[in-house]
């Protein structure tokens, strides 16, 4: 069992995190006294499905257990009001809530968090600082982080990512019954990794995947409500330049991205694994954000002229402006898009992230090697680069 830095309250709480981040190996192995009720089992879960109320009958049978985990509350989201009126009427009960889609829940009574009474956590793939000695660029970039796929119990990673998207799509988008075609929204999947890492043009994706720009709004919706991808807005606090308008696109795991990206005679290596890289860093900065109770802190940020700088963190302790190169080259044109943003935001720290082995400050901007960056971001700690810059 691998260290996770997932937070949760002292009281009931939801889990959300994509299938296959560990959330209920790692329920169980924090809340060993808890009895677990699993919805993806077929018969527990046609008998809450027919009777909700029956969960009173589960709990009442087990009246030395206060502490109730509930594994993916998405399929039988009718539960949430039997569950609402227990916590109202028990208080000593706690009831702990995964969940790897949070699309029923949204349409379900009582779905916004139970009236107040439990917490929304988040679990996402490892970070590098939770693998620890088991953590190599390479494989991160080729594997990704998930860790089903990482830890396969006797499988091969490769062939068990391979077969990853393929079960996600059968059992949580077939299921919940939200596509009438799973050729077409495959096909929708392989033109938009394309865009991993880059600025989304919805309209631009809807004409290389042939269907229509409303169908690609409504596609995007399911992926974020299903935690696959999320968007990363521009930072456009007292902003001085005319900025882009649009977001940037990523799909939740390097991994995943690589496996959905179609690859060809005309791809080069270097331009996928660079994209990968950005990626893996974005996953990285949001898990981190999360894990310590700064969400909707990180940002990108593009000049109309094209200046851009890849992550920018704004949260009451940090400021810092991130960019990030798949080469262990120093050039000087790699500075530029720091350089701007600085200029702007004069109070920032700026970090340039790439392959190379060693550290260095070039014109007031930090270079750093990647590895070493992810490998020491901890959660409830500042970002590496404030003890770097003191020789530590």
């Amino acid at each position: 069992m691998k260290q996770r830095f997932i937070g949760f309250p002292n009281g009931s709480f939801f889990l959300f995190g994509p299938r296959g981040t560990g959330k209920t190996l790692w329920l169980l192995h924090q809340f060993p006294e808890a009895h677990a009720i699993n919805l993806l089992e077929g018969d527990v879960r046609r008998q809450l499905t027919a009777r909700p109320e029956s969960l009173v009958d589960i709990i009442d049978a087990n009246a030395d257990k206060t502490t109730f985990i509930i594994d993916e509350i998405q399929r039988v989201p009718t539960l949430l009001d039997t569950i609402h009126d227990l916590m109202e009427k028990r208080r000593s009960l706690r009831f702990i809530l995964t969940g790897s889609s949070a699309r029923k829940l949204k349409r379900a009574e009582n779905a916004d968090l139970l009236g107040g009474r439990a917490v929304k956590c988040l679990c996402h793939p490892f970070l590098a600082s939770e693998m620890g000695r088991d953590f190599t660029l390479d494989s991160a970039l080729r594997l990704g982080m998930v860790p089903l796929v990482r830890y396969p119990n006797g499988q091969e990673s490769e062939s068990v990512l391979k077969t990853y998207l393929d079960l996600y799509l059968q059992e949580e988008i077939v299921n919940e019954g939200v596509i009438r075609k799973l050729d077409v929204f495959s096909r929708f999947l392989e033109t938009a990794s394309f865009s991993h890492g880059t600025v989304l043009s919805a309209s631009h994706i809807a004409r290389e995947a042939g269907v229509k720009r409303s169908t690609v709004d409504a596609y995007f919706e399911i992926l974020e409500e299903m935690l696959v991808t999320s968007r990363l807005p521009v930072f456009t606090k007292h902003a001085k330049r005319e900025l882009v308008a649009h977001q940037k696109f990523y799909f939740f795991d390097a991994g995943v991205y690589r496996t959905l990206r179609p690859k060809g005679p005309l791809d080069r290596p270097e331009e996928i694994d660079g994209v990968a890289l950005e990626g893996l860093v974005h996953q990285h900065l949001r898990a981190w954000l999360d894990y310590s109770g700064e969400r909707n802190a990180l940002y990108f940020w593009r000049t109309r002229a094209g200046r851009e700088v890849d992550f920018v963190i704004y949260t009451p302790s940090e400021f810092v402006a991130i960019e990030v190169k798949n080469t262990a080259k120093v050039k000087s044109e790699y500075f530029a898009g720091l350089k701007a943003f600085r200029a702007d935001y004069p109070e920032c720290r700026t970090i340039l992230l790439n392959r190379g082995r060693q550290q260095t400050m070039i014109d007031g901007i930090l270079v750093a090697p990647v590895e070493r960056f992810l490998k020491e971001l901890i959660p409830h700690r500042p970002l590496p680069d404030a003890a770097w810059r003191n020789g530590k």
